[in-house]
């Protein structure tokens, strides 16, 4: 939750069109090196994914970026505003969705965004319609008189992230913010943070779901044992791990040896089958390649039913960079970052 500060207009002059610049943010936990030169950079109006394994350092980047906690060396400017020197000023333009819903469970869920937005200082008729615009938002409308603790988890969670935006924020911190929920709510909340990017606002978004990542992030940043291990687009990330296959399906599935080693005499020797699958897999870069490999089949008489090329899923990404495979949609794992 964003506090109250004085205005003040001391910005650091930041780097055109980044929101966020993060160079050798390094935190510790007694011997535990929760982040290790953290470089990272959020260009305004967009969503930046980190990914990693749990204990890799992400909800400690956010509890830093967002004033929680104070990094023992480097430096963080956000919105042009540094995270140890200017706490209070910083907090009035971002705002933050935890791991947890941290809404008052004896408060209706209308009191929980009428509260924060006048602990904003917003005017009560202000607060008022914004809580309300919130309320239709999230399609909580008609539970709005209801106390919190009534709410489903999935509830809970869009009166949590409608609290962090009662200010408008122009950054928004999402940690694991559809953790636990049913795929219809996961698309509300999706469907609500591309609305918020695009009327502007920035967001940094740690996820353990790949097709999260995939839906919001126009860049990625991959942290593993607090460092940065890999940062692009979803594209870029992709082909660092390989580009496209090229898989062919037989005609005659009893073929597939044979046409493999035709490829390999033909200076292809990347070709692969699988009996399983029923499919002949080549690795290409270019469409000459998949020109050469079809020109080849064709030449030897070899009879093709189907052809597709596939690039790497973002679980692939996840898989060869981290050497660990991205947590599974269906058991959704906690951070297990230490708590300052």
């Amino acid at each position: 939750m964003t506090r109250i500060a004085s205005p003040r207009n001391d910005r650091a002059p930041a780097t055109a069109g980044n929101a966020v610049e993060v160079r050798g943010i390094v935190k510790h936990y007694g011997q535990t090196k929760a982040l290790d030169g953290v470089d990272l950079t959020v260009r305004q109006g967009t969503v930046l994914g980190v990914l990693g394994p749990n204990g890799a350092g992400k909800t400690t980047l956010v509890r830093v970026l967002s004033t929680l906690i104070k990094p023992d060396a480097g430096t963080a400017f956000v919105d042009g505003y540094d995270v140890v020197r200017q706490p209070k000023q910083l907090r009035r333009t971002i705002g933050l969705t935890g791991q947890y819903a941290s809404v008052d469970e004896m408060l209706s869920g209308y009191e929980n965004l009428y509260l924060i937005g006048r602990l904003l200082d917003l005017s009560r008729k202000d607060a008022r319609a914004r809580a309300t615009e919130l309320l239709e938002r999230f399609s909580l409308t008609e539970a709005a008189k209801r106390t919190a603790k009534t709410y489903s988890g999935g509830m809970r969670r869009r009166l949590d992230l409608a609290a962090s935006m009662m200010g408008r924020p122009k950054i928004l911190y999402l940690d694991e913010p559809t953790t636990g929920l049913d795929p219809r709510t996961r698309n509300e909340v999706w469907d609500e943070v591309q609305r918020m990017v695009s009327e502007g606002a920035t967001v940094l978004l740690t996820t353990q779901y790949m097709e999260e990542a995939e839906q919001l992030a126009s860049e990625l940043t991959v942290i593993d044992r607090g460092k940065v291990i890999a940062s692009g687009g979803v594209a870029e990330l992709k082909a660092q791990v390989g580009g496209r296959t090229l898989q062919v399906r037989p005609t005659r599935p009893a073929e597939l040896p044979e046409m493999a080693r035709c490829l390999r005499e033909n200076g292809i020797t990347t070709a692969t089958f699988s009996t399983d699958t029923e499919l002949l897999s080549v690795p290409i870069s270019g469409e000459d390649e998949l020109t050469a490999v079809v020109g080849v089949l064709g030449t030897r008489g070899f009879g093709i039913a189907g052809i597709d090329t596939k690039v790497p899923s973002l679980d692939e990404v996840f898989l060869t960079i981290t050497g660990k495979p991205a947590p599974a949609d269906a058991v959704p794992t906690l951070a297990k970052e230490p708590v300052a």
